[in-house]
């Protein structure tokens, strides 16, 4: 099977950052001794896509707090022939319109996936095209909603985005077969533990400055008690025996007296990887940065 790629563009996705990520897993899960892999924030999935080709683990758990981002998981699990069928018409028509009739059709598509939610426990291949649809067409593929939780990025007006990548679904079908999905946060995660099992926290980042703070994945944010929350259950899982690891930003990029993560995981591997992130509203503020990823192993 050829590489497979994240079918969706996610806000702080970790494609770029895989090989360093490779650096920091545990020996355990290169020896097969892990058995269950959990990321409780599973966002575009390029973690899991790494775990799930380069590595023999029985099971593997995903949760995200957005639900049309668990359906858009289940359907391609599930449902991708209809869900390439639904993208391909999409693609077609898309390609069809004159730069303004895109526009419209964008907003078409837009307000009809505003115009209803997903049922509890739903899988919805209709929505799910035009979730992915919307991500492959709008600014900069972000995935952003307002309070009322509507989706409201608006139209990028890409000339030839590529709307139906068939073989990378029709691939990414077949590598998370066995792979459970649910719509939950990440205290979930506690139910499938053991001795065994490794769990990667890819959490909203805390921002580096005011104009940095886009978490709004959700119409709930994850502010900075969340954060220290989240911090509580790594120290919880990590006692029972899991091995843990976690994403986050660096504050020590704006500010080098700020010691919240270092504080808050006492006692654990504070790692520094370095990744291209926008850390400011300006065209310059994207550079490579430090981020944290911190285990405890």
């Amino acid at each position: 099977m050829e590489k497979v790629r994240p079918f969706v563009k996610w806000a702080g996705g970790k494609t770029q950052l895989i090989g360093q990520i490779n650096k920091f897993l545990p020996t355990e899960l290169i020896d097969g001794q892990i058995k269950t892999y959990i990321e409780p924030f599973v966002g575009g999935g390029a973690v899991l896509i790494e775990v799930l080709q380069k590595y023999n683990i029985e099971s593997a758990i995903a949760f995200d707090i957005n639900a049309d981002l668990i359906n858009c998981y289940l359907v391609v699990k599930n449902n991708v022939e209809e869900l390439i069928s639904e993208l391909d018409k999409k693609e077609k028509k898309y390609k069809s319109l004159s730069d303004e009739k895109r526009k419209e059709y964008f907003y078409t598509i837009r307000d009809e996936y505003n115009s209803y939610e997903l049922k509890e426990k739903e899988i919805n291949i209709k929505r799910a095209s035009e979730f992915i649809f919307l991500n492959k067409t709008c600014f900069n593929g972000l995935y952003r909603v307002n309070s009322n939780n509507k989706f409201n990025v608006p139209f990028n007006n890409a000339k030839n985005p590529t709307i139906c990548d068939s073989e990378n679904l029709r691939n990414m079908s077949k590598l998370i077969q066995n792979v459970n999905f649910y719509c939950g946060d990440y205290k979930q995660a506690e139910n499938f533990v053991n001795e065994k099992t490794f769990i990667y926290f890819d959490p909203p980042y805390r921002p580096l400055s005011i104009t940095s703070g886009f978490t709004s994945y959700t119409k709930e944010d994850f502010n900075e008690e969340d954060q220290k929350d989240l911090g509580k259950f790594y120290k919880e899982m990590s006692l029972k025996g899991v091995k843990v690891m976690l994403s986050n930003s660096n504050p020590k990029n704006v500010n080098e007296n700020d010691d919240f993560f270092v504080d808050l995981y006492d006692g654990f591997n504070l790692n520094e990887v370095l990744a291209n992130r926008n850390i400011n509203s300006k065209a310059d503020g994207r550079k490579a940065i430090s981020e944290l990823l911190i285990t405890n192993y």
